[in-house]
């Protein structure tokens, strides 16, 4: 062997073998899961809160609006017959299997006591006149419930006031259209706390008066 060659096995013993870097603890990137569990229990306790608060401000609509009628204790069973209400229009009790459609329909016909109560029991709020309102009337709450889903509105001759809005259990009779509280009671009791079926549709059965 050379002496270069000599040279060179020996510069190749003496050069150690360069190892792995060791892992550092405090710059190794780590899920933190600890901030995750933190910020998840903050997001749940704030949703909860604030659905309270939402239905408690509903739910107190009994006491905010002048002049409510409520009702309790209302059957809620199907009947293939006629029913006597004990209010007229009816706020709840008895009544027919199908429900009378109500995502923001007007009908310039009387409707059906038994199917009308229905819906109510889905969440709707029922919007009835006495025949001869005024036209500017009319308009006001046909506007009101053209854009609001679980509402419907028909004539109601038999009733004593011009205007009735009726949810399950809840009444409140007016004699103008502008009244403010028809806008506080459909905020209160479209898919209010008084609903005895949350979720159930609005549509897909009665369709005619």
């Amino acid at each position: 062997m050379s002496k270069s060659a000599r040279n060179r096995n020996a510069r190749a013993k003496s050069t150690p073998a360069k190892k792995a870097p060791a892992k550092n603890v405090l710059t190794q990137r780590q899920v933190p899961w600890g901030t995750i569990a933190f910020f998840t229990v903050i997001g749940v306790v704030a949703f909860v809160a604030i659905g309270y608060a939402f239905m408690q401000s509903r739910s107190s609509a009994d006491e905010s609006i002048a002049g409510l009628v409520t009702k309790d204790d209302l059957s809620r069973d199907h009947v293939t017959g006629s029913v006597e209400y004990e209010t007229d229009p009816p706020m709840g009790g008895e009544h027919d299997g199908a429900w009378q459609n109500c995502n923001g329909r007007v009908y310039e016909a009387p409707l059906r006591n038994e199917n009308a109560v229905h819906s109510l029991e889905h969440g709707a709020v029922w919007i009835t006149y006495r025949p001869g309102l005024a036209a500017d009337q009319l308009q006001a709450l046909q506007t009101r419930v053209n854009g609001t889903d679980y509402t419907f509105m028909s004539p109601y001759p038999s009733q004593d006031s011009p205007i009735a809005l009726s949810a399950w259990g809840k009444q409140l009779k007016l004699q103008d259209a502008a009244d403010p509280r028809v806008d506080e009671f459909l905020r209160a009791f479209v898919k209010g706390p008084q609903t005895p079926e949350p979720g159930a549709p609005c549509d897909g059965a009665k369709d005619a008066p």
